[in-house]
Order: C-alpha cells, then sequence, then structure tokens
C-alpha cells in the first residue's frame, strides 16, 4: 500500500492544470499506445470511463473512436476537468465530468463497458481497493485497460537522491506483478501484462525538474519533507545525476506497464487463489461477445 497525500495529488495537478499539455509528452505517448490496443479488440460501448481523464486527451479520442459512447471523465483535480470541458466546443458532446477519487467512484454497480485509465494507477494508495472499486462498476464482460508507472521509473533521480540522504523524494511505484495480483484478488478474468522503458533525455537536472512540477507529479509523499530543500542538498543531487549523462543529456527513465482485464460473465465470490498470467501484447484480441 502506498501512502500519499491524495489532498496534495489533487492540489499538485490542479495548479498545473492550465500548462500541462505543453509539458505532457510521455503522457500523451503512453495514452496514444493505450488507445491503439483497443484496435485489437471488438467493442460496442455504451457507458465509457477515463479515470484520471486529466484535460481530456484520451476522452476525446474515446469518442472519437466510439460515437455512440457517453464517456464519463472522472478526475481528482477539480480544474483538469475544467480545462478539458473548455475544449469541447459542443453542448451535446457525449463527455460527463465528475470531481472524484477512483477508490470511491460515484457510480452504480455494472453501469460501465469500458474503463480506460492512463498513468494514473500510480496516484491511487490501494491498488487492492481501486482494482475492486474497477470491477464493481464494470458491466458483465465489461473491458478495464490501462497503463501504470512501474518501480524502474526515475530510477535515475532516485539514486540520485539516495546519495543526499534518506529522505523519500520520488515515489514508491507498484510492481507489474502486484498490479496483476492485485486484478486477479479484485475477481478479474484474462488479466494480460506487458512492459517497456521509455527515456526521456534533458539537458540539465533542472529540465527534469522542471516538467515534472509543470506536470502536477511533484512530490506527494506523506512523509515527505514539507519545506523547502536546501541548496546544497540540491546542489549534491545535480552532482550525483551527472554520472548518467550520455551524448550531451541527462536521461530520465520511465517504466510504463500495460494491462488489461475482462470483468467476469457471472459475479460470483470466491476464496480461490489466481494466478496472473504475463503474455505480450497480441494476445490483446477478444471479442466481447464470445462465450
Amino acid at each position: 500500500m502506498i501512502n500519499l497525500d491524495r489532498n496534495r495529488v489533487a492540489k499538485n495537478f490542479s495548479i498545473a492544470a492550465a500548462g500541462y499539455e505543453q509539458h505532457a509528452v510521455l503522457q500523451k505517448l503512453v495514452a496514444e499506445r493505450l488507445l491503439s490496443r483497443l484496435d485489437l479488440i471488438k467493442l460496442d460501448p455504451e457507458w465509457i470511463i477515463d479515470a484520471g481523464s486529466g484535460t481530456g486527451h484520451s476522452a476525446r479520442a474515446l469518442k472519437k473512436k466510439y460515437r455512440a459512447a457517453r464517456v464519463l471523465q472522472i478526475d481528482l483535480a477539480l480544474a483538469m476537468l475544467s480545462c478539458s470541458r473548455k475544449k469541447t466546443s459542443r453542448w451535446f458532446s457525449g463527455q460527463y465530468y465528475t470531481c472524484a477519487d477512483v477508490e470511491k467512484l460515484p457510480v452504480v454497480t455494472g453501469k460501465i463497458d469500458l474503463l480506460f485509465s492512463s498513468l494514473m494507477l500510480q496516484w491511487c494508495n490501494d491498488p487492492d481497493r481501486t482494482m475492486a472499486e474497477t470491477g464493481r462498476v464494470l458491466r458483465k464482460n465489461g473491458l478495464y485497460i490501462f497503463s501504470t508507472l512501474g518501480p524502474g521509473t526515475l530510477r535515475e533521480l532516485r539514486e540520485s537522491w539516495a546519495g543526499v540522504d534518506d529522505g523519500r523524494h520520488v515515489h514508491t511505484f507498484i510492481d507489474m506483478h502486484d498490479v496483476g495480483d492485485a486484478l486477479v484478488r479484485a475477481g478479474m478474468e484474462g488479466v494480460v501484462m506487458e512492459s517497456e522503458e521509455i527515456t526521456l533525455n534533458y539537458q540539465d537536472c533542472a529540465g527534469l525538474m522542471h516538467d515534472l512540477k509543470a506536470l502536477g507529479a511533484s512530490n506527494a509523499i506523506s512523509s515527505r519533507h514539507k519545506g523547502m530543500t536546501g541548496r546544497h542538498k540540491m546542489q549534491r543531487m545535480v552532482q550525483n545525476y551527472e554520472k548518467y549523462r550520455r551524448a550531451g543529456s541527462l536521461p530520465a527513465t520511465y517504466e510504463v506497464i500495460y494491462g488489461h482485464a475482462w470483468a467476469p460473465a457471472e459475479r460470483v465470490q470466491s476464496t480461490r487463489s489466481g494466478q496472473t498470467v504475463f503474455v505480450p501484447v497480441a494476445s490483446l484480441k477478444r471479442n466481447k461477445n464470445a462465450g
């Protein structure tokens, strides 16, 4: 279980909302790759949730792909939803907006055909609760498709800070196997997981730190040091980061996890232990109406 200050998470993203899309290079790339996985799956959804919808980039793409569907954008940061709404020009857009916590979804049981979530899960404290809520709101044979960040994310930054002090300057990210196991415990079926590493390059450490702040991805760990980080400590961290410089650039590595799972055809209580299956993206093909 992660220990993030959820109020701080919401505040950070609200502050970042206005300029978010200018810096969301990785977020847009991952969202597009996740959306492309839906091309391999036959769906005709009536209701879609975009959980952690941000400024609505994926929600608008989902509506374009599934024109008859209604898309419910859910985000913890009200300012993100406000920015998204301003980008929707038509009154009857089929887009709906709710400021809510995905660990307590304000949606009736068995309502949703497709729950899409790109780079949101890493901001949740309790994966089991999040997966349970996902399973609850999905209809029979409903699809949950998501991306999140794994423990290899920002390893250069984490290791550079580790050489300065014992504080927690970088979030702890959940291992792919633990995410899959949480899905199984929630009663989801056909769990498919895979991961890749994406590296962004910066001229200097200041560029990385600026991007993280501009994205709302600042440190929100509950046990974080609440005061200003001293200049001496920051200089030491920057010096430590320099050992990763290659070809004139400093890398920032992201371990990106992609996954999907299906709500069961029948909702039954079970205490069976399950085993998560990890297979490549080619195995995504499945007909929702298949028996």
